[in-house]
């Protein structure tokens, strides 16, 4: 990660936006100008974020951030992409949790002002665990952290998720639950099949990803567990922190209904996949924070809930990342920035960890 290119994010050209969004902006605050509008340098290649201010005296807050979905033309990561669920799942927490997660205020479905539907929602001081270069590696300001800290990091982070399980009314979150018969988790892994085979429409198919498929299916659990609202895309790198407390959780657009286990898998096996890298670097990565084992305990204490079916639900996280990244890697095959090699899997970055998880040697 250190070498190779940085993925194209976006293919929008960042005066332009700042020219419509303030157009849009005086349609809903007559009067109103939109300055300092920035594309963050680690905006994802899924929505993108733009950050601006408000001038204006009744702004309903000065700092903004606004989720925009990805250009349809850009060889997007996923195949929709619902700002309006999005909306709805942020207002959702924030009505019936104490999760901190960042106040929404506009919902934008018209694609006119900007291309494509957004959200703009008040931006959270506060620092993240980088992806690029990675918080596993020497110089982050989470290595850089004392145990303790890390200890308070991870026990806050368990926390939030053990909440968010407990305190959303199902009843109120229906409209996550994925489509199909049958229970949620076969729901869940039947729409992740289906976004395999939209990833590898008309190019090679991973037979790593397809034997990961069939892994899942022997280990499936006996009960696939109570649906609550998942996350989806539960990992601390989405985590806005004050200090090492959490104070807003953002990236939504995976959330759904599932098994809690889901959500503890993808905490999990991300932090794993980052600590790989650093190890996989010569370094020493973070070994002792988000420990399966001690995840697993302390989210126990606190819901009652002991999380069963970690071997599957783990492989299923791995899995799950290991399609986005294949979709990653023929993107920047589309934009010129990689070709594609005789095998397929090499495109998945921990292909030799799916490996291991698939023939059961892999944790530790």
């Amino acid at each position: 990660m250190a070498t190779a290119p940085r993925p194209r994010t976006t293919t929008r050209d960042p005066e332009v936006l700042t020219r419509h969004l303030t157009g849009w902006l005086r349609t809903r605050l007559p009067g109103a100008k939109a300055t300092g509008v920035t594309v963050p340098a680690s905006n994802g290649m899924s929505s993108e974020t733009l950050l601006f201010d408000i001038e204006h005296p009744e702004a309903p807050c000065r700092g903004c951030a606004l989720r925009l979905a990805a250009d349809p033309r850009a060889y997007t990561v996923f195949p929709e992409y619902d700002m309006a669920r999005q909306y709805r799942t942020l207002r959702l927490v924030a009505e019936h949790t104490d999760v901190p997660v960042p106040r929404v205020l506009w919902l934008e479905e018209d694609p006119g002002p900007l291309g494509a539907p957004f959200f703009v929602m008040e931006r959270v001081a506060g620092r993240v665990p980088p992806d690029v270069m990675p918080y596993t590696y020497e110089g982050s300001w989470l290595q850089a952290a004392s145990d303790a800290e890390r200890e308070r990091l991870e026990a806050a982070t368990v926390g939030l998720l053990a909440r968010l399980h407990d305190q959303v009314p199902l009843a109120e979150a229906q409209f996550l639950a994925p489509p199909g018969a049958g229970d949620v988790l076969r729901r869940h892994v039947t729409a992740q099949r289906a976004y395999y085979s939209w990833v590898i429409d008309g190019l090679p198919r991973s037979p790593l990803i397809e034997a990961a498929f069939d892994r899942l299916e022997q280990l499936w659990p006996r009960e696939a567990g109570e649906p609550v609202l998942s996350w989806g895309d539960a990992r601390i790198g989405n985590i806005v922190y004050d200090g090492f407390d959490p104070v807003a959780v953002l990236d939504w657009e995976m959330a759904a209904l599932a098994p809690r286990e889901v959500d503890l898998g993808w905490t999990v096996y991300l932090h794993r996949f980052f600590h790989d890298l650093a190890v996989a670097s010569g370094q020493r990565g973070l070994p002792d924070l988000l420990r399966r084992d001690r995840v697993e305990a302390r989210y126990a204490r606190l819901t009652g809930h002991t999380p069963r079916d970690m071997d599957f639900h783990t492989l299923y996280a791995a899995l799950r990342h290991a399609i986005v990244m294949l979709r990653v890697a023929y993107r920047q095959a589309y934009f010129g920035e990689v070709a594609v090699p005789a095998d397929p899997d090499t495109l998945i970055l921990h292909h030799g960890s799916l490996r291991a998880m698939v023939q059961g040697d892999y944790w530790d």
